[in-house]
């Protein structure tokens, strides 16, 4: 069952990984980020993303990769708890300097700068969601935060076969 948010009466800040099964070991590296860089990183910086609800980390793997892959591959949702909340820097829409970075497109040389300074200066970056606007990602640097997050739990993923119906 997933844990109720602390908005609801729940005890936890809990970050929401989904990776490849074979990565599962591996989701706190950042090593896909530092491969290829991301939305609010360069590459070559270690940034781990998570979103604050497992439904958001769902639709930013498929944004990326589709339905098809996540029912045809093996996947494994994370849950990490976040041990002070007082650590989440929340980046507030109307201090990011391009509005657009928060809609869906290609990430720019501004947008990744200024996700790189947001994390060297803040061990969390809570950060809506281009996927769904009224969602959280939570972004860290792999190795800069370990003693301040606790694996909860890691379990198969199985995709809902609504989002994958046979062709007609």
């Amino acid at each position: 069952m997933t844990p109720l948010p602390i908005a609801l009466g729940g005890t936890e800040l809990v970050a929401w990984r989904l990776d490849q099964a074979v990565h599962a070991t591996t989701w706190d590296s950042g090593e896909g980020a530092y491969r290829v860089g991301g939305r609010w990183n360069s590459k070559g910086v270690r940034a781990v993303y998570c979103s604050l609800d497992p439904a958001t980390a769902i639709l930013e793997v498929a944004v990326h990769k589709g339905f098809r892959a996540l029912d045809t591959a093996a996947h494994m949702m994370t849950a990490a708890v976040i041990a002070d909340v007082g650590d989440v820097h929340v980046v507030v829409p109307a201090s990011v300097p391009n509005p657009n970075w928060l809609r869906p497109g290609i990430p720019d040389a501004g947008q990744q700068g200024f996700g790189d300074d947001l994390l060297r200066r803040h061990r969390f970056v809570a950060i809506p969601s281009a996927v769904s606007q009224h969602s959280w990602n939570l972004i860290f640097l792999a190795g800069g935060a370990t003693s301040t997050y606790a694996l909860k739990f890691q379990e198969p993923f199985a995709l809902d076969t609504r989002l994958h119906p046979p062709a007609k």
